[in-house]
């Protein structure tokens, strides 16, 4: 069927038929009210016609399969009272599809042939044509303008006609979230005092052991710092020990002093311009979401249409009539398919699909086929959840699925969170797949507990996914279904990577890491090499730091960064980092103190949930303390070396030669003004510093540092205790105590239990609550849109002459085509 006759064929069931007026009004009456005297014979035959083809209200053809729950009072469509064995075979994500064929099978737009073809999925697939209707709809502001639009188009045609246009509504549950308008129209920021790392209102207290100051007199390495102009920032410095307030909701900075701003003048104006740019719309949102029944809008400045639908939309289950279903979803985006991560069925469609959908109509598609992607394997200690996502996702786009639904199954999935499932769901528009389902299991019942889910509807949860055989054991094999194909992946071969040493694109297994290095140095100066003569290659320098002598070696660590960029924004890789720092801590370790250690989260709500969930301490133990919000050493921000550092990776002994080898600030790192290379390439001690960064290049952190690694934020933290990238954490301790005790990566790496349990309890509670708040703050539709037009009452109709010619033109050309598809259905 076309798109055009599609939509005809919708306009007419709508408002003529199942859905609109001759479902509520007598046919005679109908007529009389809708229609010219002339017409009247006419739309009376039409409507007989219809009549005559509609089927009587008769009992559920699979009544006999409703089963209860709750001692009666909850009801469902359970299809194992079929009793077929090819249920039990399905994928769980046809399992979907057949439980909400059932439950609509009307005889009309789904039938009793497409129940058997979904139980025959195993013959029928990419064959058979079968219905679905999902039990919501999402749409963002682009795409649920013209939605909107034609459903008041559809009012004002009903109501020329005579009709009550009130009973025009979309049948399917729609959310609308206002997202897409946001543009960044200030970025003028205001000066704050940076947050107290040690948590409460006071003043920033010493929490660790004593570091000194980097100094900048005399430094023969430095980077470049700006001053920073009052004149460029809009607000004085906050009063001395003045706290900042609410951090999570602070990720603006002034680039000059590099600290949080809790509520700026920035986001207010960028709002106001936002709300005033786009009032009309907003105006029209905010009507509909009065107006039309079965419609919910969100607002603008609440989130973004897939986090929203994630925190605060997603229901696992619906409850309708006391019947109570699987919770689905089609939505206007290609990545709708972000909920397949929460068990919740659901992917992209188009505009006229959507507004069939609202309509009350089922989404046609062709039964696909399911390719299992069985994870095994126990995912090595050090692997984060980037490298887990990132390695599954490399998979899939080598699999060739496009056009497939992909479902997970094996023991393997129950070691991934929540947040891991999500985006590798998310992610799927990446590999070209249609869906990634990950079935509901003990994980997804634990989050939904954390969020907004009270223990009774979790406990009907899974009273009814197990009655429906839609909750899935992962260990337990026997409950695994037929695929079309299977693709393993074991998880223990998805290893922790760095980069390095002068290039991103040289990753280096962690495992390997110490062998790598080695190689390193004897190969010759090019994209990795450094030329070392082997003689020199176990050469250690001695020097005095603080009163205390140390020693220098080839691959010896100076600067190790947890910086904003790249991946320490995740919150389970920085818990991970976090929880590693206790643990280090708590036995004893440190960090030597000439290595230069820094903490520059991505946002301040990093350092929120850091401090919330008690880590942020101890990273000031190690070293590592919030030194500001923004790039810092990844653009070569760092704060310099001691000089007697300096001194020994270049080598130089006497003071003479000290003054003569101090790098200029006219030269740069990669050299003179003259051409000449710098100091940097003098010295044959390879010095390393590590980052969790996304640039490294050679001399780019220091000009004394010419190997560089990016590393995740834990592995910052270990290489920085190790004090040496050449070594082997498998076979090596990772540090000794002061009572001689050693101590390996393995005895402090936090588990992965530990870690999800960490960011349940913190990071996402702490999300879902700011949510929630806001939710119920801006989601009124009275308060949601502070612009000067107000409505004294909902009108069934929305006014047209208070609209500009854009938007008056886009509604009555929808008017148009609503009036001609209506008429010439009828006459």
């Amino acid at each position: 069927m076309g798109l055009q006759t599609k939509l005809c064929y919708v306009v007419f069931h709508y408002v003529i038929g199942r859905v609109g007026v001759a479902e509520h009004i007598p046919c005679a009456d109908w007529s009389a009210r809708c229609c010219p005297v002339e017409s009247r014979k006419r739309v009376v035959l039409v409507s007989e016609v219809i009549m005559a083809l509609t089927p009587p209200v008769q009992e559920h053809p699979y009544s006999r399969l409703i089963d209860t729950l709750k001692d009666g009072r909850i009801k469902f469509f359970n299809p194992q009272k079929l009793n077929d064995p090819r249920y039990d075979r399905l994928p769980l994500s046809i399992r979907v599809l057949l439980e909400a064929a059932i439950r609509n099978c009307d005889g009309v737009y789904t039938k009793e042939d497409d129940v058997q073809n979904l139980l025959d999925w195993q013959r029928q697939q990419n064959k058979a044509e079968v219905p679905f209707s999902p039990a919501r709809v999402l749409l963002q502001d682009f795409t649920g303008i013209p939605a909107m639009v034609d459903l008041a188009a559809m009012r004002d045609a009903v109501a020329k006609h005579g009709g009550d246009p009130g009973l025009v509504n979309p049948k399917c549950p729609t959310d609308l979230i206002v997202d897409h308008s946001l543009q960044i129209d200030y970025s003028k920021c205001s000066i704050q005092n940076a947050p107290n790392p040690g948590g409460g209102d006071g003043p920033n207290p010493s929490l660790g052991p004593s570091r000194a100051a980097p100094s900048r007199r005399g430094s023969q390495c430095g980077s470049q710092r700006g001053s920073c102009s009052k004149a460029s920032c809009s607000d004085p410095p906050a009063a001395p020990g003045a706290s900042v307030q609410q951090i999570e909701n602070s990720p603006l900075l002034c680039p000059f002093h590099l600290q949080p701003v809790s509520d700026t003048d920035t986001a207010l104006k960028t709002q106001e311009v936002e709300l005033s740019r786009n009032k009309e719309r907003l105006q029209f949102f905010k009507w509909c979401s009065k107006a039309f029944k079965n419609v919910n809008v969100v607002p603008p400045d609440v989130g973004a249409v897939h986090q929203v639908n994630l925190e605060y939309l997603s229901r696992a289950i619906q409850v309708t009539d006391g019947f109570v279903y699987p919770d689905s979803v089609v939505g206007t985006d290609s990545h709708t398919t972000m909920i397949n991560g929460l068990g919740i069925l659901g992917w992209g469609v188009g505009g006229i699909e959507s507004e069939a959908v609202m309509l009350g109509q089922p989404v046609s598609l062709t039964l696909p086929q399911v390719v299992g992607c069985k994870l095994g394997g126990a995912i090595n200690p050090l692997t984060t959840s980037i490298d887990i996502v990132l390695g599954i996702t490399k998979h899939l786009r080598q699999a060739g699925i496009a056009g497939k639904f992909v479902e997970f199954f094996g023991p393997g999935v129950s070691q991934l969170s929540v947040p891991d499932r999500t985006t590798i769901a998310n992610m799927c528009p990446e590999y070209n797949a249609t869906v990634s389902f990950f079935p509901v299991d003990r994980v997804t019942l634990r989050h939904f507990k954390k969020t907004n889910f009270t223990e009774e509807k979790l406990e009907l949860l899974e009273s009814y996914m197990r009655a429906v055989k839609l909750f899935r054991s992962y260990e337990d094999a026997s409950e695994d279904p037929q695929y079309s194909e299977v693709i393993e992946i074991n998880l223990s071969s998805i290893v922790p990577y760095v980069s390095g040493p002068k290039r991103p694109q040289d990753r280096v297994a962690v495992s390997g890491m110490k062998d790598d290095f080695q190689s390193c140095l004897n190969e010759k100066v090019g994209f990795k090499g450094f030329h070392v003569s082997k003689e020199k290659q176990d050469k250690r320098v001695p020097f005095l730091h603080g009163g205390q002598e140390y020693q220098l070696a080839h691959g010896s660590l100076v600067i190790a960064a947890v910086i904003s960029c790249t991946n320490n924004c995740n919150p389970s890789v920085m818990l991970t980092a976090g929880l590693l720092a206790k643990k280090a801590v708590e036995a004893g370790l440190v960090v030597k103190p000439y290595i230069r250690t820094s903490l520059a989260p991505g946002s301040g709500m990093v350092t929120h949930y850091l401090n919330t969930s008690g880590v942020l301490p101890y990273f000031s133990q190690l070293g590592f303390e919030v030194s500001g919000y923004g790039c810092a050493t990844c653009v070569g921000n760092s704060a310099p070396l001691p000089d007697a550092v300096v001194d020994a990776i270049k080598q130089v002994r006497s003071p003479r030669r000290a003054s003569i080898s101090r790098r200029s600030p006219s030269i740069s790192s990669r050299g003179g003004a003259d051409g000449r290379r710098s100091a940097v390439f003098q010295g044959d001690l390879v010095a390393c510093g590590v980052l969790s960064g996304n640039r490294h290049f050679e001399g780019r952190l220091c000009s004394c540092v010419r190997a560089n690694y990016l590393a995740s934020p834990p592995l910052v933290v270990a290489f920085a205790l190790a004090g040496t990238v050449g070594i082997d954490f498998e076979k090596e301790p990772v540090g000794v105590t002061s009572e001689g005790k050693e101590v390996y990566l393995c005895d402090i790496w936090p588990t992965r239990e530990e870690v999800q349990q960490t960011e349940e309890d913190t990071v996402i509670c702490s999300i879902f609550k700011d949510l929630r708040g806001r939710m119920e703050v801006r989601t009124p539709p009275g308060s949601f849109c502070s612009t000067p037009v107000t409505l004294n009452r909902v009108d069934e109709r929305f006014p047209l002459c208070s609209l500009s010619l854009s938007l008056s033109l886009s509604l009555s050309l929808s008017l148009s085509l609503a009036r001609s598809l209506t008429l010439s259905l009828i006459l």
